[in-house]
């Protein structure tokens, strides 16, 4: 019997309950901001938490695909525990860096020396991080949790989670007053919760998670670690481009105006690209026949014309009203970013694309390509770091900013869209006649 092929209706319902999730996270560190910006010291408690945040984010990034692997490889009690372990393996090596960071002369050199934090930001740093250390692994079992009811198709309960963390927030926020200050305050009401939101979700997970099948062939935890680690590197060389980025405009004629404006032109794209990477759990969970594919394939492409018609909106007609008055950009950081701004509205298509692919590899067990191709990413911005601060070419540090990206991007869909057809017409040309 023919499988029944996927609808619009069946993704939509699926896809937006997982970009409804982002956004509320997002909401939980804005509160957190706007808790630290009533102290006394607001602007070292601000400046700790952000360093503390971009520090946790880069160390903690190769767990950000702890759902990915639960959904591709949980089948029964024995893949389970597998990717138990795999989780296990990484919570500890990013607690044990941040505890590094926190509590060694490590600290100093990474916040002060290689990032050039102020003294008493840093401090501030390191006074959140003796809190975060404690979050690898309660984010690691929220993630694995995600996993069991994202393949349940139950996206709407992962939301519902993390609408019961952001209440809470406030709550722990009060209590926090009466016993932490500065960036830890925030620290603690993060951490706690992200704790809730766990055991919240760990019950929902509980309750809908798919039963096992039985007949199906499991993966032994070697193959699930040798799967696992590849993801777990190619998140990790993901969040280094825009870094490598940012040192390179951050060198050039004008580089304080166009750290400013990669700072907002990027805020701007994780609010409405960043939910194009939901495709990959998406198409591992949903994508069963090549009819399938191309049903969300229709669908990523209409989801990307309608956000890069937004990028154009607010990059030229809404220019003023979005970034001016609702986001309070001066006038001549605007008029600055006003064109780069415009050439991103293609960045949510191949970002799309990317994440249908990574999908595709990471359905097939081909994560070792994901790896390399994030790998031929950022080998590519380090390959033209040296020649563009030495040219210094005579245009705006963020028109290079953003040709970077989009370069990347492209070079990245480009690579394994090659890969995904050389590997299917290999298949076809081994079947039998």
């Amino acid at each position: 019997m023919n499988e029944k092929t996927i609808t619009t209706r069946e993704i939509a319902f699926f896809f937006f309950p997982l970009v409804l999730n982002v956004q509320l996270m997002s909401i939980s560190h804005t509160v957190i901001n706007g808790a630290l910006a009533r102290l006394d010291d607001y602007i070292t408690a601000l400046a700790g938490m952000s360093v503390a945040l971009v520090v946790h984010l880069f160390v903690a990034s190769p767990s950000y695909q702890n759902h990915t692997i639960t959904i591709a490889m949980v089948r029964g009690r024995k893949s389970l525990i597998g990717v138990l372990i795999f989780i296990g393996l990484v919570a500890t090596y990013v607690a044990v860096m941040l505890t590094l960071i926190a509590f060694t002369p490590l600290g100093d050199l990474l916040l002060i020396k290689i990032l050039g934090t102020p003294a008493a930001a840093a401090e501030e740093a390191k006074r959140a991080l003796y809190i975060l250390a404690l979050l690898p692994f309660f984010t690691g079992i929220r993630g694995f949790c995600q996993g069991l009811i994202i393949r349940a198709r139950k996206t709407s309960l992962v939301s519902f989670a993390t609408g019961v963390r952001v209440a809470a927030l406030f709550g722990f926020l009060s209590v926090g007053y009466k016993f932490f200050s500065g960036a830890q305050l925030g620290a603690f009401a993060l951490v706690s919760c992200v704790i809730t939101e766990t055991l919240v979700i760990c019950w929902l997970a509980w309750k809908t998670h798919q039963p096992f099948n039985h007949e199906e062939k499991e993966k032994t935890t070697a193959e699930i670690l040798r799967y696992s680690f590849p993801l777990a590197y190619s998140s990790c060389l993901q969040q280094t481009i825009p870094l490598i980025i940012s040192a390179i405009i951050g060198r050039l004629h004008d580089g304080a105006m166009a750290l400013a404006a990669f700072g907002v032109i990027r805020g701007f794209l994780f609010l409405l690209a960043g939910p194009m990477r939901n495709l990959q759990q998406v198409y591992l969970t949903l994508v069963k026949t090549v009819a399938d594919n191309h049903t969300l394939l229709r669908f990523s492409v209409s989801i990307s014309i309608a956000l890069g018609a937004l990028v154009l909106l607010t990059a030229w007609p809404l220019n003023n009203f979005i970034l001016g008055q609702l986001l309070g950009v001066e006038d001549d950081l605007r008029q600055y970013l006003q064109f780069p701004l415009a050439a991103c509205s293609i960045f949510p298509f191949f970002y799309g694309l990317t994440n249908l692919l990574r999908g595709w590899f990471a359905g097939a067990d081909q994560t070792p390509q994901l790896g390399r191709s994030t790998l031929l990413k950022s080998g590519f911005l380090l390959l033209l770091w040296w020649p563009l601060i030495t040219w210094q070419p005579p245009v705006s540090g963020v028109t290079i900013a953003i040709a970077l990206l989009l370069a990347a991007e492209i070079l990245e869909s480009s690579y394994l869209y090659f890969q995904r057809r050389k590997q299917t017409e290999s298949i076809r040309h081994a079947a039998p006649l």
